[in-house]
């Protein structure tokens, strides 16, 4: 879809799930699978994953299914991907993520996912890479998600919505990867709205109210995932340690860099997960 045309989610009188089933339409009849049970949405460093979950059945150009526009980061891979797991389970691997600093709005931040629920999936597996504010951890690690504090001053949830996010990251999931690694540790994901990086100040803040980790992704999808009734899954990639828990200037190559150091180990570990769900 080009920038050029006018988009189905910004017509405030359009339904966003309406256009999430039309995006599931398509990728039932470009990938010719009717029903996916798993979502996968890769961050910066879990690339590689997609080659090790299962069998490709169909890769999909993001721009060919309504709604979904090209990826403005680099290091995503702008496409779908349906895969097909040794237990016959498919997997909608999302390629393409939208961010809230992108200033398209929450509905397109959150389309994906949406239309992950739309197309059947009941279990969204939430990837990005971001700083670490814990001095135990360090670049190239991965962790749990085991909750998070949403400091975009935004929700996908529109209207009088209310949704219980007590559980959002399924205990039962995150117990699961745990038997996979049980070196895997978790902490609390702090989303700000980017995308400039954090400040010293604003990752001490982020510390005294309970955070672990500062990115810029996944606390809005994961909240559009519930209100869709699908069991969510997160990980973060610590590619850095935060502003003021490091010396060194923080950079996006850095993120890059230390993704792709960190790619072979990750992206296995992610492939045994899924193949457990």
């Amino acid at each position: 879809m080009s920038d050029s045309t006018a988009h189905p989610l910004d017509d405030p009188a359009a339904s966003p799930f309406d256009i999430a089933a039309q995006a599931a339409t398509d990728i039932a009849r470009l990938s010719g699978v009717d029903q996916h049970d798993i979502a996968l949405t890769l961050g910066s460093g879990w690339g590689r994953a997609a080659e090790l979950i299962g069998e490709t059945v169909a890769t999909i150009p993001a721009t060919d299914v309504t709604g979904f526009r090209p990826p403005a980061l680099e290091g995503h891979v702008g496409s779908l991907r349906s895969i097909r797991t040794a237990r016959d389970r498919h997997v909608l691997v999302i390629g393409a993520r939208t961010h809230f600093y992108e200033g398209h709005g929450v509905r397109h931040v959150v389309h994906s996912v949406r239309t992950a629920a739309a197309t059947g999936a009941r279990t969204m597996v939430l990837t990005n890479g971001a700083g670490g504010i814990r001095p135990t951890w360090s670049p190239g690690q991965p962790v749990l998600i085991g909750d998070h504090i949403n400091l975009t001053g935004a929700s996908p949830l529109e209207g009088a919505t209310f949704i219980d996010l007590t559980d959002l990251y399924s205990l039962r999931l995150r117990d699961l990867a745990r038997r996979v690694d049980p070196t895997l540790d978790e902490g609390v994901y702090c989303q700000f709205r980017g995308p400039q990086y954090e400040t010293p100040a604003e990752v001490r803040m982020a510390k005294t109210i309970g955070g672990h980790i500062v990115g810029m992704s996944t606390a809005l999808e994961a909240i559009a995932a519930r209100q869709a009734h699908m069991e969510v899954l997160g990980f973060s990639l610590i590619t850095n340690m935060a502003a003021g828990i490091q010396s060194t200037p923080l950079s996006h190559q850095e993120v890059i860099d230390a993704g792709r150091a960190a790619e072979p180990v990750i992206s296995d570990l992610l492939a045994r997960v899924i193949g457990e769900l």
